[in-house]
């Protein structure tokens, strides 16, 4: 169950709060359906709920707030909008990237293709799917951990009416299983269709709360459409019939000599027709908009749903009933003779209520909307939501009394979730798309020809002769791609956040960011290692065994190496991270080499009066221990890495990224 209090979102300079105090329940085992015009607040509503808005008021699912369950994708199953995820990424690796994140078995996404039907596309690519077929991806994702409650906005928006007919099954299969679905439309015909309860939407605020006979009934306003050439002579005689009967009946002349009949039937305006002898040419049931403020161009769009009769009646039909004078029409402005004055009844509709249970604040009740509804199938008028009187809370006790209630709680931004399962998520998300194998090709083509090109021109030593780094780049490649490739990492999830319910929300956590590190890590590591193979096997072909022999430092050449290598990768995911891009973390790569490495040289460049001779030695005394393996060679070699330019400047770049990172993280968490 839903149960949604106070819902407001907060003013946008002097324009009006786009939700306005809205509460509804949407109960289990029911499909309920938020109707409104397009701006009318369906979508703010949603996100209010789902805590992607800041705001006021508080949404309960079975009897908790959102930011209460551990883990909400398992409790509630959310789309707003397209699937958000990479267009190169395919069905199935789009699911089975989510089964990480959401914690549940990786069969989990050959289940659910099943259930919508895209067993068959599971190899397609997003980006070329249909609408139709995006829409089912979308309802795949949400059922993705077998939630309790569906919150899905414009799900059949743009689709056919085949497909539409295919989602309100599957919405109407787990409302029979007990589950909870509520969904956003503009039609009113489709609401009434599919839903057994309907809460309509106007200007941000609750216009009424309805079960589905009661909306059909008094809000999509069924008429008789008739078409005859004696149009104004039908009105007369209609509006003079329901006034004997005393009966409500409502004639609205429209163009092109056509009349609607609201409150009458087919058969009683063609037997008033026959009776008089008055030729009809069209008589027709039809269900029309919901007012006239609604948009005329949801009129009519399904034809299947309209029952046509042409009658077409002689004049031997008129000697049968006498034929009213054509000027003798009734007075309209009498107020004793108008039946929409004699009729028109006020009745309460009241949504389904309960009790606050013992999570729910005692002054979170459920309010009542009064819709007065006219007999003769008119718009209802419906006034403000007032609240109850006379209902007892568990926490008191007493009766609660009409007092105005207190401001509703203020709605904080829920942050993304992280995924459950952190380096699956990375690995599946990095391998699902070929972005990381081209990169590496590229960065193995561009090594081998500018090492080549290099030992063609000579002068340069054989250590940057195999990393294929001459002098005035300021990285070689396979750096550049090692920073690439980890920009893209958190890059990505700014553009498709895969783990986000909403665009451009990505979580902040220290896990994912943990596994992120990790796998750059381990791609630069093997970026390094090939680039060095692929140069050293070209050079080899192209020139002989002299330029491919092992150099004798190798070692502090090789930790050199892979340090560079991994460093620029991480450079690349941390800066991505803070500015939520791509490109910015590709630019923090090369800003290393750029603008730092420069500011290292000129402090390492002034003059000292101390050295560092001896380091190793007086390590070994600190820690007072014998390092196995001659370890402490090791921290030296590191220690004298850093003293570099280049690993100063690197390591340097590195610790201010990660604290950046670090304060940008628990700044969002105190928000």
């Amino acid at each position: 169950m839903i149960q949604a209090f106070g819902l407001t979102s907060n003013p946008r300079k002097e324009l009006p709060p786009a939700v306005d105090d809205v509460s509804f329940e949407a109960r289990a085992g029911c499909v309920t359906t938020l109707l409104g015009t397009p701006g009318a607040g369906k979508t703010a509503v949603l996100r209010l709920m789902l805590e992607l808005q800041q705001g006021r008021g508080i949404t309960y699912f079975r009897g908790r707030p959102l930011h209460r369950i551990a883990h909400p994708s398992r409790e509630v199953g959310v789309l707003l909008g397209d699937v958000p995820g990479h267009p190169a990424r395919t069905v199935r690796g789009q699911l089975r990237m989510l089964c990480a994140a959401a914690g549940v078995p990786v069969r989990r996404a050959d289940e659910v293709l099943e259930v919508v039907g895209l067993v068959s596309l599971r190899d397609e690519r997003l980006g070329t799917l249909s609408r139709g077929m995006d829409r089912r991806l979308g309802l795949a994702c949400a059922l993705l951990a077998d939630p309790h409650t569906l919150v899905l906005d414009s799900l059949t928006e743009g689709l056919s009416a085949r497909e539409s007919h295919w989602l309100h099954g599957m919405l109407r299969a787990h409302a029979t299983q007990g589950g909870t679905v509520l969904f956003t439309t503009t039609d009113p015909k489709e609401a009434a269709r599919t839903a057994d309860r309907i809460i309509t939407l106007e200007q941000g605020r609750l216009v009424a709360d309805q079960d589905a006979a009661d909306f059909s009934r008094t809000r999509l306003r069924p008429r008789v459409a008739v078409r005859s050439p004696h149009a104004t002579r039908l009105a007369a005689l209609l509006t003079k019939e329901a006034r004997t009967a005393q009966r409500s009946v409502e004639v609205v002349p429209e163009s092109g000599n056509r009349l609607s009949v609201y409150g009458s039937t087919c058969a009683d305006v063609g037997e008033i027709a026959f009776r008089h002898g008055i030729l009809v040419h069209q008589l027709a049931d039809e269900v029309g908009d919901m007012g006239s403020d609604a948009d005329s161009t949801r009129r009519d769009e399904h034809t299947d749903e309209q029952k046509t009769a042409v009658t077409v009646l002689e004049g031997a039909a008129r000697s049968q009933g006498s034929a009213e004078p054509p000027g003798a029409s009734p007075a309209h402005g009498s107020a004793e003779h108008s039946p929409r004055a004699s009729t028109e009844a006020s009745t309460e509709v009241t949504p389904a209520t309960c009790l606050p249970g013992p999570d729910v604040p005692p002054s979170r009740v459920p309010t009542v909307t009064r819709v007065s509804v006219p007999a003769a199938g008119r718009t209802p008028a419906v006034s403000a939501p007032v609240r109850p009187q006379g209902l007892r809370t568990r926490a008191s006790g007493v009766l609660a009394a009409d007092n105005p209630p207190p401001l509703p709680p203020p709605i904080s931004v829920r942050p993304a979730p992280s995924p459950l399962r952190p380096l699956r998520y990375e690995l599946r998300r990095a391998g699902g798309v070929g972005t990381g194998f081209l990169t590496g090709a590229a960065v193995l083509v561009s090594s081998a020809l500018v090492a080549v090109l290099l030992a063609r021109i000579g002068h340069t030593p054989q250590h940057r002769l195999l990393a294929a780094w001459p002098q005035e780049l300021p990285l070689p490649p396979a750096a550049l791609g090692a920073g690439l490739l980890g920009a893209i990492a958190f890059g990505d999830e700014f553009r498709h956040p895969a783990l986000a319910v909403d665009r451009g929300t990505v979580p902040r956590r220290l896990g994912l960011l943990a596994a992120k590190l990790l796998v750059a890590a381990a791609t630069g590591l093997l970026l390094a290692f090939l680039t060095v193979g692929c140069d050293a096997e070209v050079l080899y072909l192209v020139y002989g065994r002299e330029l491919a022999k092992v150099p004798a430092d190798w070692l502090a050449l090789t930790a050199s190496w892979i340090g560079l290598v991994i460093g620029c990768s991480w450079a690349g995911v941390l800066a991505a991270g803070i500015f939520r891009s791509t490109t910015a973390g590709l630019a923090a790569v090369v800003a290393v080499p750029v603008l730092v490495v420069p500011l290292v040289q000129k402090v390492l460049e002034g003059a000292s009066v101390r050295s560092a001779a001896g380091f190793s030695v007086r390590l070994r005394e600190l820690l007072l221990a014998q390092w196995p393996f001659g370890g402490e060679r090791y921290l030296a070699a590191g220690a004298r890495m850093m003293a570099q330019p280049v690993g100063g400047a690197l390591a340097l770049s590195l610790t201010a990224l990660l604290c950046a990172y670090l304060l940008t993280t628990l700044r969002s968490r105190v928000r």
